[in-house]
């Protein structure tokens, strides 16, 4: 069945993008507003609203597949693409994917996003949000030509095998930890809370004081208020590379001395720590640092995993970071891969080398994208998937949970009909 059409239109997204930079030299709050001025490239605020693009195929018998092209929430930091602002990039879908895609047969999902992801404008790749969504309406129209889930496409042709059993779900909270963390425990989220630890003075403690205390407060909410005592969460917490500015980027004995500390605050629950320290150098120079203190967590037996993220933006980027064991897990931040060909590829190595695979992305997606992000997930079957978008944990939590109930259902109806 053929694609006819490439539509596009501008969308929003399920949060902001948010200038990184000037967040980590000291941009206050007010309210949701950041003040002070921005410094990534691009910007015309700290903060501003999160913008996205839905690519609709259409296919000759008038169904259409769609994915939205999103980036990430802190777009143009750490090494990756600049910020994704849809009037700049329509254009660019419109002047050199269109003519590539109308008139192809949608029977070839790897071959489709391997034609498309060698486009190049100017010299360059195509942005990695256009890649993303243009990945999405591909893999969906493949789903809808032939008569199967998205998943199952995925599934048939990387040779995987679709879950039977839920991934577990991942909940951001945003800057609201304590509210957002009531509503994970009462939801039952799998690995919570993330906290978003992105200063030292504010939120770190200049001795880690402050993290400390949260992970102490966020260990006894959850044992006072969990349903049963069969619900032991993952703690998953993101610090943005405080710990290394709080202790030194190449200190390992004294962040592992601090990283043994919560490991003992938060029993009776497994910690995780999301990017220890961000050296903000180049990739190989994130690599050796968080290998070595990977390496000084496993020598000491301190039971924390540690999960790579900054500077770890690309397929061939985590390949390096899963070589190299730089984390014990790594995070496949969907959109800076560009096409969700780049995120299955990603999960699946990682799972070959013994690395867990966090399937992540950014709470500036959109329902559309997250969705998508499900079928690959049940495909791959990651350790963990994020539940996104936004922030306010009820929304994100209820578009990936309802995605994962749905092709469950759906797959134990087809195999009940087969009998």
């Amino acid at each position: 069945m053929k694609i006819i059409d490439v539509v596009c239109s501008a969308g929003r997204t399920g949060f902001y993008f948010d200038d990184q930079r000037a967040i980590k030299k000291g941009a206050g709050h007010d309210g949701v507003f950041y003040v002070g001025k921005p410094v990534t490239e691009g910007f015309t605020s700290v903060r501003q609203a999160g913008e996205a693009i839905s690519v609709m195929l259409i296919l000759e018998d008038g169904q259409v597949a769609y994915g939205d092209c999103a980036a990430v929430q802190y777009s143009g930091a750490g090494g990756r693409d600049p910020l994704f602002l849809a009037k700049d990039f329509i254009p660019i879908i419109d002047t050199y994917i269109k003519p590539e895609l109308v008139g192809k047969e949608a029977n070839d999902f790897r071959g489709l996003c391997k034609m498309m992801e060698a486009i190049q404008v100017n010299g360059k790749r195509l942005h990695t949000a256009i890649r993303y969504g243009v990945s999405q309406a591909i893999l969906d129209a493949v789903a809808k030509a032939t008569g199967r889930m998205m998943c199952e496409v995925v599934a048939d042709e990387y040779g995987c095998t679709v879950s039977e059993t839920p991934i577990p779900i991942f909940t951001q909270s945003g800057d609201d930890r304590y509210d957002n963390a009531d509503k994970m425990i009462i939801k039952g989220a799998q690995v919570l809370p993330h906290a978003l630890i992105n200063n030292v003075e504010t939120k770190l403690g200049t001795k880690g004081e402050k993290l400390a205390e949260y992970v102490a407060w966020l260990r006894d909410r959850i044992l006072a208020n969990r349903a049963s005592e069969d619900y032991m969460p993952v703690l998953h917490i993101d610090v943005y590379g405080t710990i290394g500015a709080a202790f030194g980027n190449t200190n390992y004995k004294a962040m592992a001395d601090y990283i043994a500390q919560l490991e003992e605050i938060a029993k009776p629950f497994h910690l995780r720590i999301e990017g220890p320290m961000d050296c903000d150098v180049d990739v190989p120079t994130q690599m050796k640092c968080l290998a070595a203190l990977t390496k000084e967590l496993d020598e000491r037996k301190i039971n924390v995993e540690l999960v790579a993220d900054e500077w770890c933006n690309t397929l061939e980027d985590i390949k390096l970071f899963a070589d190299n064991k730089a984390g014990h897990m790594v995070q496949i931040k969907t959109p800076d891969l560009g096409g969700i060909n780049n995120t299955i590829e990603a999960v699946l190595y990682c799972k070959e080398k013994g690395i867990g695979a966090y399937q992540g992305g950014t709470c500036n997606e959109t329902d559309r994208s997250a969705q998508v992000c499900v079928n690959c997930a049940m495909a791959t079957q990651p350790t963990q998937i994020l539940a996104k978008p936004g922030m306010g944990v009820d929304e994100g939590y209820m578009i990936v949970y309802n995605e994962m109930n749905r092709i469950l259902a759906l797959r134990k109806a087809k195999k009940n009909l087969k009998k």
